[in-house]
């Protein structure tokens, strides 16, 4: 029998992680609530979460450092739940590496919610049994979230990065266009998730030696959207 997924809750605030968990709970997942970011951080050393939910108002750390750190040394979908609801903190908390961003006052349902879609996705993106592509003299550890250049050096990519590039990897020289990736990768369309795709597409390229103003991989097809140009092979 498998276990239920485990949701690791970081809020300062003693009600919102009573009112998260008992909902998650319900809803038949684990769940682990930590009010402080050292708490949270070293509990994740001793058993990883399947999702996190992260505030940003914390009593020790920023916020958005944490959503960082995690979306660049673990697997775990980060879900960021916040009361700053302006544009900028949203795209910041995407930028960094986050893969949804909920307001407060939030429904707990809406949470559970959304809580299920991201493992419904990554369910979906485990289905093939290769997690390494190789392109272009590259090779895409998916399992490691790791970019290895054809002379061995090492580049870490985040969870959130890594969702674009595999949709770029499993459709080669095919245009992908703005709403395919909106479909495809989740969360609201409009200015902020355009923005998050950008500054994604930007720090990929960058990653990848690209030339930001003659990109040959990855290339912009201004009012239809971006085709990768690469050869790629999985194994």
């Amino acid at each position: 029998m498998s276990r239920a997924p485990l949701v690791a809750i970081l809020d300062d605030e003693p009600e919102i992680r009573r009112m998260l968990a008992l909902a998650l709970e319900e809803a038949g997942f684990q769940t682990t609530a930590f009010g402080r970011a050292t708490e949270f951080e070293a509990a994740l050393k001793r058993r990883a979460p399947d999702v996190c939910l992260v505030d940003l108002g914390l009593p020790d750390r920023d916020g958005l450092a944490v959503v960082h750190r995690l979306a660049l040394e673990s697997g775990a979908a980060i879900i960021i739940v916040s009361g700053r609801a302006q544009v900028q903190d949203r795209v910041t908390g995407l930028e960094l590496g986050a893969d949804d961003y909920i307001i407060k006052p939030f429904d707990p349902a809406e949470v559970v919610a959304r809580v299920r879609a991201r493992l419904r996705k990554g369910r979906a993106e485990s289905v093939p049994a290769t997690q390494t592509a190789h392109f272009s003299g590259w090779t895409a550890h998916f399992d490691r979230y790791l970019l290895v250049a054809g002379d061995g050096a090492e580049v870490a990519f985040s969870h959130a990065e890594g969702e674009v590039l595999r949709l770029f990897l499993e459709s080669p020289r095919r245009l992908i266009s703005r709403a395919q990736m909106q479909e495809s990768l989740g969360g609201a369309a409009g200015e902020s998730f355009d923005r998050a795709m950008d500054v994604r597409i930007s720090r990929l390229r960058t990653k990848l030696g690209e030339d930001p103003r003659n990109p040959t991989l990855i290339k912009t097809i201004y009012g239809a959207g971006y085709i990768f140009l690469g050869e790629v092979e999985w194994r």
